[in-house]
């Protein structure tokens, strides 16, 4: 392993991230399990990109398929981007049925801004303190995690994440209308630096703020105040999208509120690099005139025909009924851990996308988190955190997870905490 890191940090940079302490050296996978490459095995709870499960056969063999048969750029006419794209959006309403398949969320999420930008004639876009959507240049300004070489530039405003141990305004009641005093003052001062306002994105679980509980409606107000200033709505669905969060294809359905733009990525082709933007015919004709743009490898016939193996899965397999039944059971399990661990302070999620939020002496209880999260890496499942101090244990496997997958999750957990806790 000492080779293989130093060979990493050569080739690829001193800085070149890795999860858990002992790197894990995977050699393969196979629906909701990794093995590496000393034949260990690890109950994957962590990564999304694998959606329908790690190596699915139908996604591998449209991959190949495909790939021996043609493989090119969208220039030339292919019917397989058609009948994806005809498939996909007849997943959305809100007349979100014209697209743009690109390689990777942080695309989709450029591209997107572009769009808000193409239709509105204005340059501002809000988000929230504590979020993430993405690499490029014009999106890493939405991060938080990093302050980008020169600062954040004044386009961009932010309102507070909701929460639900530090919720903004004091309660969870009270964050609806805090998140929405955030957005009226982003609004002016937007206006007031001549920027206006393009774009309200938020990811519609709000992941990586530590998908706090949210009831239908939360974002009502935010979206009234965006629209009334002339802006639009982009969903970043990446990681809530496809099922995963259970009874819903995707995160703004179980808030109820209609996007204008919605992204995504990441799970779309279960490893493949797909992504796509779903919008509005007149949203996406705006974009086109105002902006030059072509994706050499967006939509390609090999990418088109391992997304649509991904959905027909998705719908054959019943895997949005399996999130929301088998997420259900496994958040009962944690709460059952939560009456016998007094540091595991809330447990919450929706479908496979689910965790517990760690605290102790009135304090966020990141080093306990981190903790849980090696000791868990070195039990043989592997899961990480997430939130604003990285206290929220992090719970999001494949699609095809299963009640026999939770039982182990939670037996694992239960030896965790009580080796470190």
């Amino acid at each position: 392993m000492a080779d293989v890191l130093t060979r990493r940090a050569r080739l690829l940079g001193p800085h070149m991230t890795t999860f858990y302490r002992e790197p894990v050296h995977l050699a393969r996978g196979e629906g909701t399990y990794l093995w590496d490459t000393d034949g260990r095995k690890y109950l994957d709870c962590y990564n999304n990109v694998p959606h329908v499960g790690h190596c699915h056969p139908r996604v591998v063999e449209a991959i190949a398929t495909q790939a021996a048969t043609l493989n090119t750029h969208t220039r030339y006419v292919h019917d397989g981007i058609l009948e994806y794209g005809e498939a996909l959006t007849a997943k959305f309403d809100h007349d979100l049925d014209s697209m743009v398949m690109v390689c990777s969320g942080s695309e989709a999420n450029d591209v997107a801004l572009r769009m808000a930008q193409a239709m509105t004639g204005k340059t501002g876009v809000i988000t929230t303190d504590n979020t993430y959507h993405g690499n490029t240049a014009a999106v890493s300004q939405l991060n938080t995690s990093k302050v980008p070489i020169g600062g954040f530039q004044d386009h961009v405003k932010r309102a507070p994440a909701p929460d639900n141990m530090m919720p903004p305004g004091g309660t969870r009641e009270g964050q609806t209308k805090a998140f929405a005093e955030g957005v009226k003052t982003a609004i002016a001062e937007l206006e007031a630096n001549g920027h206006g306002v393009s774009a309200l994105i938020v990811c519609p679980y709000f992941a990586n703020e530590g998908f706090p509980t949210l009831e239908e409606g939360f974002l009502d107000d935010a979206i009234a105040l965006v629209r009334a200033a002339g802006g639009i709505i982009i969903a970043d669905e990446v990681q809530p999208g496809f099922g995963r969060i259970g009874s819903h294809w995707w995160g703004h359905q179980k808030l109820i509120f209609a996007p204008d733009i919605v992204t995504l990525g990441k799970p779309m082709a279960n490893g493949h690099p797909v992504a796509a933007v779903i919008t509005r015919p007149e949203i996406l004709t705006a974009f086109q005139e105002g902006f030059k743009y072509f994706n050499t490898f967006g939509g390609n016939p090999v990418s088109a025909a391992a997304a649509m193996a991904v959905l027909n899965v998705i719908e054959d397999e019943n895997l949005v009924e399996n999130a929301k039944d088998v997420g259900a059971y496994a958040v009962g399990l944690l709460k059952e851990l939560q009456t016998r661990y007094d540091v595991i302070a809330d447990v919450r999620g929706s479908g496979l996308f689910f965790g517990a939020e760690l605290w102790r002496d009135g304090k966020p209880a990141t080093a306990l988190c981190d903790a849980m999260v090696e000791e868990m890496r070195n039990r043989g499942v592997l899961l990480h955190t997430e939130g604003r101090f990285d206290n929220t244990l992090k719970i999001r496997p494949p699609c095809a997870f299963g009640r026999a997958d939770a039982d182990l999750l939670a037996e694992t957990l239960d030896a965790a905490f009580g080796a470190v806790a």
